[in-house]
């Protein structure tokens, strides 16, 4: 990677501001294969964009980017990294990231969900527009107002792909019914990027870390209850579990226990007031 952030292509700021970019996206646990294919995309772009400045024959930048995975794997967070890194390259003029949903894009009457949807490509023109559980647009059928947005969006992402890039998000079995809802969206979305679990471990390392923001440490023995936590959390539907999301819930949980621990206890120390036990854990 460090031979495309010192890209001759582009200023040394650029190139600067894109390699704290890059750091920024490989310090993020686990997520090697989307790491990956960020890689190739950001090469292929910048290669492009070179390309074009010797006046040479260059082929379109289609970015706009299927992001598949269960929740709490990640995508939020590459879609925000991915933004600025494009806007560094030159790609994107403002490289902000705005995240929609359904209820963002579908009005509950005939023909305001067109004037809804374009008003968010508004926003979004310059940067990212990111649109979690995009499948949820097509649930309604035929007379849904949902399908009008997907029409919109599909006219948007021709007309304005030079400024806009939009990345569409969900769990991987609905995201496939989703793009055969309308058939110019596999055309559209070239690249599908699939957002893996979390394994154990990775999931132990993302706890940590959260802790370490936050000014805490466990001894020992919580370090074991930790795994045994997270095991458990794992046992239940894969499709529903929260990944990254479930374990913040148990970080925070965990705060809030220790604080009740604590909260009576005269005349605390600072080794008390970071150190997270087993007892913590009940």
């Amino acid at each position: 990677m460090k031979a495309q952030t010192e890209f001759q292509g582009l200023e040394a700021n650029q190139r600067e501001r894109l390699r704290r970019l890059q750091e920024q996206l490989d310090s993020l646990i686990g997520l090697q294969s989307v790491k990956k294919v960020i890689g190739e995309i950001q090469a292929f772009a910048l290669i492009q964009k070179y390309r074009e400045t010797l006046q040479l024959a260059c082929e379109p930048m289609a970015l706009h980017t299927i992001y598949t995975g269960n929740p709490g794997t990640g995508k939020t967070t590459v879609a925000r990294i991915f933004s600025q890194m494009l806007k560094e390259m030159g790609i994107l003029q403002k490289g902000h990231t705005v995240e929609v949903e359904r209820a963002d894009l579908v009005a509950q009457y005939i023909g305001q969900t067109a004037q809804k949807t374009r008003e968010v490509l508004k926003q979004a023109s310059g940067g990212l527009l990111f649109i979690d559980e995009a499948y949820s647009l097509a649930r309604g059928g035929e007379r849904d107002f949902g399908k009008e947005a997907i029409d919109t969006l599909v006219k948007a992402v021709e007309d304005q792909r030079d400024s806009l890039v939009v990345i569409l998000a969900g769990y991987p079995k609905p995201m496939e019914a989703f793009l055969e809802v309308n058939p110019g969206l596999r055309s559209r979305f070239p690249v599908t990027i699939n957002f893996p679990d979390y394994s154990d471990i990775e999931l132990y390392k993302i706890a940590l870390g959260m802790l370490e923001q936050r000014d805490y440490t466990l001894t020992a023995q919580a370090q074991q209850e930790l795994v045994r936590q997270i095991r458990r959390l794992r046992q239940g539907d894969p499709a529903t579990f929260g990944n990254a999301r479930a374990v913040r819930n148990l970080v925070e949980q965990l705060i809030r226990r220790q604080a009740v621990r604590l909260v009576r206890k005269p005349g605390l120390t600072r080794g008390e007031l970071t150190v997270i036990t087993p007892m913590d854990f009940r």
